[in-house]
């Protein structure tokens, strides 16, 4: 192993162990908010832009996962129809309403919003509208991250119910080159998902011990097909991507 990677896999392991104990209590009030949305057969929706929507596809039909999870994937504001113009579509207001408004969020949803930095104007939109449907909000954010960049703009830590600060610094990439000034090594994804597939175990926890927790299986389970099918026939007609 090269002094990089194992510089990465220490840093990444650092945080991790530093973020379970000091944002446990957001996780148990995040954990909270889901398991009430789930005793009355509410969504929990997961929404970012950027690297931050793969939050979303992190929950959706996923093995081990909450069939009541739903992803909200606008393709514009993704990678793979072009990187630059989600970058733009990201920072642009008015674009990100019409498309929550096609999901169907009701009341006593809730929503998750990832954005390391906080700031841009999607996620803000998606918190403004989550707050006016009367969801409760999410953030998975760098609270260091928007504060040093908002300028005077609104920070999604700001508008949040409940605020997953995933402490990281300005920019992502924890890594320094040696001899430059460049840094890698990013981790807000690999953070992002495992504060957030935490936070959906305890709450599967807490279900399984009420009744039947709805947990997808691997499709290559004893028994998965009829499993599968049976959460897919219930949870499709709110989640259009099932």
């Amino acid at each position: 192993m090269t002094a990089i990677t194992d510089a990465y896999f220490s840093n990444l392991i650092g945080r991790l162990e530093t973020l379970k104990k000091e944002i446990a209590e957001p996780m148990a009030l995040a954990a909270d908010a889901i398991l009430e949305a789930a005793r009355n057969d509410k969504r929990v929706y997961v929404f970012g832009t950027g690297h931050s929507h793969m939050l979303a596809e992190e929950v959706h039909y996923r093995a081990g996962g909450l069939a009541f999870t739903v992803p909200i994937l606008v393709g514009s504001a993704m990678l793979h129809e072009g990187a630059v113009i989600s970058s733009v579509y990201e920072r642009t207001e008015g674009l990100v309403r019409p498309v929550l408004e096609r999901y169907g969020m009701q009341p006593g949803d809730v929503i998750i919003i990832a954005s390391n930095s906080g700031v841009n104007a999607a996620p803000i939109e998606a918190a403004d509208y989550g707050r006016e449907i009367g969801a409760k909000v999410i953030a998975i954010t760098s609270v260091s991250y928007s504060s040093a960049v908002a300028n005077g703009r609104r920070r999604l830590a700001d508008i949040a119910d409940v605020v997953l600060d995933n402490g990281l610094p300005p920019g992502d990439a924890v890594i320094e080159l040696p001899g430059t000034e460049l840094k890698v090594g990013p981790v807000s994804t690999a953070i992002g998902a495992t504060v957030l597939n935490a936070v959906l175990a305890e709450v599967a926890s807490e279900l399984s011990k009420e009744g039947d927790a709805p947990i997808y299986l691997s499709a290559n389970m004893p028994g998965a097909k009829a499993v599968n099918e049976q959460l897919v026939k219930k949870y499709r007609p709110r989640n259009p991507h099932l």
